[in-house]
């Protein structure tokens, strides 16, 4: 079973978490340079930055009043941030620009001037402190629902939250495609081959131009940097979520197969599976933590397998089963660039790194990741799928106005059956009655009788479509529904109840 054919699909990013680094500033000749072309002196720094987070502060309370909108200080962390700004959102609706700005004292590394006691002199290190950040909800354009991180002291490290699915959202408005929505999945979309085209145009936005020109407007002490180093900040992906939602045509429908998928990726895929799924193969020098865990949660259930720092997982969200591959260490993945050898500047894979530049290729190995994890759910029984075909094949069938009785499919005489006729070594060139009666009746196999009696077994299995006759032949083969419902049937014996599978294995049918 092909899940990924069988219903429609949608691949494409979801959240992404992206930073902003000054670097200079983690250099000591960085800010050394800085405090030069400043004129700042070590023994002032501590008043001047003082100075500079005040005129921030004051900035970000005057465009927050000008947007009229709320500056919101919480003074527990606690307190869901985004929840506050989305009922700042539901109080006062906005169609696009700022929700709110929120503040909250958290814990950061910034730049601080310490006495060094040995040599007696004041030293420019980092230090961890706790500082006010501003948190900017934005309803933007393009991006749609998104929020930037602000640390109001040297050196002024900012993070960008966007999600993908809010992009495609508004792309989709754009193109006047209709569809629905739930919570950050889409249930429908009426044109899907447009909306993957449109999810896939997210790689190719120009970011850094982008992020630069929305951080200029709520730092106004970055102008000042950019005279000092030329430029601002390097762009890097600092978590990267990148899913393919398989669509289902009702939340009953993926209710009826997603146990058994669960069941078969925590049974089934071992730490090898895990490495395959995310491109990589197991090896002696491997040194790291592969980890599959399961977790019930008020949406439903869900599986992740976690190799160091990466993961892919699978959950389900309405009618929505979502594959999502998490790169936080891409350094685990590889990419075709061009890098200076001693003979000239040649193409090379070589490790990945988190510029932003990198955007496309974390799409290319997360798209792949899930396909090949999909792949892999295809030998997954859909136990649930099958019940109402299990429940027809127990009951009478009328064919060419003769009746035919339905199958026992609790009876280990039937089990036995169904296991003889899907024997793999019949799926190339098919079985004969007399192929089957020789495994059923081993000993009585050539009295007619016992001929008699698989005939009659073949006409009762091809009346309810579990195999199919070859045309000018006396083969059979079985029918793509008998794999499904035979399938279903030994598995549900197999893992439900084992005992039916013994009383199997010791009886031979009379």
């Amino acid at each position: 079973m092909k899940i990924i054919e069988k219903f429609n699909d949608l691949s494409g990013f979801d959240r992404m978490i992206i930073k902003g680094h000054i670097q200079q500033f983690y250099s000591q000749s960085g800010k050394q340079h800085f405090f030069n072309s400043n004129n700042i002196m070590y023994k002032d720094f501590g008043s001047y930055a003082n100075k500079v987070t005040e005129t921030l502060k004051n900035h970000v309370k005057e465009l927050t009043e000008k947007e009229n909108r709320e500056y919101i200080y919480l003074n527990s962390p606690k307190i869901s941030k985004q929840d506050t700004a989305l009922k700042q959102l539901k109080d006062n609706p906005i169609e696009s620009g700022l929700i709110c700005t929120i503040a909250t004292v958290e814990l950061c590394s910034t730049l601080q001037v310490i006495k060094n006691y040995k040599t007696q002199k004041l030293e420019l290190g980092n230090a961890n402190r706790k500082c006010t950040y501003f948190y900017f909800y934005i309803l933007d354009p393009e991006f749609g629902l998104m929020h930037i991180k602000l640390q109001s002291w040297f050196p002024f490290m900012v993070q960008v939250y966007i999600n993908g699915r809010e992009y495609l959202a508004r792309q989709l408005d754009k193109e006047g495609i209709k569809y629905e929505r739930y919570d950050n999945s889409f249930t429908y979309i009426e044109n899907l081959e447009k909306a993957q085209e449109l999810a896939d145009k997210m790689e190719s936005v120009k970011l850094t131009g982008r992020l630069d020109a929305i951080v200029s407007k709520l730092n106004p002490y970055l102008s000042v940097i950019r005279d000092t180093f030329g430029m601002v900040y390097y762009w890097c992906v600092d978590q990267c979520e990148y899913e393919t939602d398989i669509m289902f045509n009702s939340r009953k429908d993926l209710e009826d197969i997603y146990p058994s998928l669960v069941e078969h990726a925590l049974v089934n895929f071992k730490c090898e599976d895990v490495m395959t799924f995310l491109g990589r193969k197991m090896h002696h020098a491997f040194q790291g933590e592969i980890v599959s865990d399961i977790k019930k949660r008020p949406q439903g259930v869900r599986i992740k397998h976690r190799m160091k720092s990466n993961s892919i997982k699978m959950y389900d969200k309405y009618s929505v089963l979502r594959i999502e591959t998490t790169i936080k260490k891409p350094t685990e993945f590889k990419i075709y660039k061009k890098i200076e050898t001693d003979n000239g500047p040649q193409m090379r894979w070589v490790s990945m790194g988190k510029t932003i530049a990198n955007i496309y290729r974390y799409a290319q190995v997360s798209a792949a990741s899930n396909k090949r994890y999909l792949d892999a759910l295809a030998d997954a029984v859909p136990t649930g799928e099958i019940i109402s075909e299990i429940e027809k094949i127990t009951q009478r069938k009328k064919k060419n106005n003769k009746f035919q009785s339905g199958f026992n499919v609790l009876s280990p005489e039937t089990c036995q059956m169904f296991s003889v006729i899907m024997d793999g070594a019949h799926t190339i060139n098919g079985f004969t009655n007399k192929d089957i009666c020789a495994k059923l009746f081993p000993t009585q196999f050539k009295e007619k009788r016992y001929r008699n009696k698989v005939t009659r077994l073949l006409s009762k299995l091809r009346a309810h479509g579990l195999i199919r006759k070859a045309p000018r032949s006396r083969k059979y083969f079985v029918s793509s529904k008998g794999y499904r419902i035979m399938g279903g049937i030994l598995y549900l014996k197999t893992k439900e109840y084992p005992g039916y599978v013994l009383k199997q294995t010791e009886k031979t049918p009379a």
